[in-house]
């Protein structure tokens, strides 16, 4: 939907009117449906789309990202089900674990036609060795995270994993890359999270930081204040692997587990927002992420261009205590590797 602009809805209602007229005829016809009348209009945008592909690589792949994340709401859930089965990176006879693709919702929701939830069924089935029995759920990620997700072949199973999560007894490993250096260049962030109404030109709610210490005006002093009742611990450690154009490859392990927690972290308490989050680039506005020159530059990218780039956050390893502790590790998508090599961000020795 991104990549369209939403140019389905700029169409001049001279082209409506004659697609009605073509559709109906000169009245003998009975008038279509409007869904038909809807996707011939999709149809249509759809080869607008393939015709118009940009010439510079940068913003092609910008593109096809986008369109990907649209054609993971459109595919047949038995399609969308192989697909996850290709991302499978390890099984026993407890556990599933995919590399959960970008732009694909854990749960449903409004507009969601297709999310990992209900095609688990579907997977369990086309999974070796696997009873027909479906899968079950134990953490979730953010539809824009790419990375390691665990599944559970029983209840028993997933109840147990859950509780780990919820005992941070679940070693959790993060690669962002962020605008801007951390200082310090290692550390932890451990500031509490709560969720607040933003009024600007869309009345909108992020997570935000709910310090309970904040500086003296009169003197710089610590001064401790009143906690907000609705405020949840949150805890980060961080650690940069890399840095380059203006950018930074950082290591992150989300001790809590409060929603949008690295996000939030990075962009209001070390001021590095993640390259492509637009939602936390700024607080009381909702605009695209603005990029320094350096980085657009490396990039290949214009700035009105920016608004498509997706969150590089990579859920890159996750240690559980099972028995025995599994180490679980996903690479990073191709963007994200594609996005580093631009930047010139190495990790050859991380």
């Amino acid at each position: 939907a991104a990549a369209s602009g939403g140019g389905l809805w700029r169409r001049p209602a001279a082209g409506l009117g004659r697609a009605v007229r073509a559709a109906c005829g000169s009245g003998r016809a009975a008038a279509p449906r409007a869904e038909e009348l809807a996707e011939r209009l999709r149809r249509s945008e759809g080869e607008k789309e393939k015709r118009e592909i940009p010439k510079d690589p940068a913003q092609r792949r910008v593109r096809e990202l986008a369109m990907l994340s649209k054609q993971l709401q459109q595919v047949h859930p038995n399609v969308l089900a192989k697909v996850l089965k290709q991302g499978t990176v390890y099984q026993n006879e407890e556990i599933v674990v995919i590399n959960k693709p970008y732009g694909l919702p854990v749960h449903g929701g409004p507009g969601v036609k297709n999310c990992i939830a209900d095609v688990l069924p579907i997977l369990a089935k086309m999974l070796e060795n696997m009873k027909a029995e479906p899968l079950h759920l134990c953490h979730r990620l953010d539809k824009e995270t790419t990375g390691v997700m665990v599944l559970a072949r029983s209840k028993e199973v997933a109840e147990r994993i859950r509780l780990l999560f919820k005992t941070r007894q679940v070693e959790k490993t993060y690669w962002a890359i962020s605008l801007g250096d951390p200082d310090p260049t290692e550390g932890i962030v451990e500031i509490p999270i709560v969720e607040k109404e933003v009024q600007s030109h869309q009345l909108h709610y992020k997570m935000t930081l709910a310090p309970n210490y904040r500086l003296s005006p009169e003197d710089g002093k610590v001064v401790k204040i009143r906690k907000n009742r609705n405020a949840e611990s949150a805890v980060t450690r961080y650690r940069l692997l890399a840095s380059s154009s203006a950018c930074s490859l950082l290591e992150l392990q989300p001790i809590t587990g409060v929603k949008h927690q690295i996000r939030v972290h990075l962009a209001y308490g070390l001021g590095c927002p993640i390259l492509g989050d637009h939602k936390y680039s700024h607080w009381s506005k909702l605009a695209p992420q603005k990029l320094p020159e350096i980085t657009l530059k490396r990039l290949k990218l214009q700035q009105s261009k920016a608004r498509h780039l997706p969150l590089h956050l990579h859920a890159h390893r996750l240690s559980l205590p099972l028995g025995e502790r599994i180490d679980l590790v996903c690479k990073p998508p191709l963007f994200f590797q594609k996005t580093l090599e631009k930047l010139e961000l190495d990790i050859a020795n991380n």
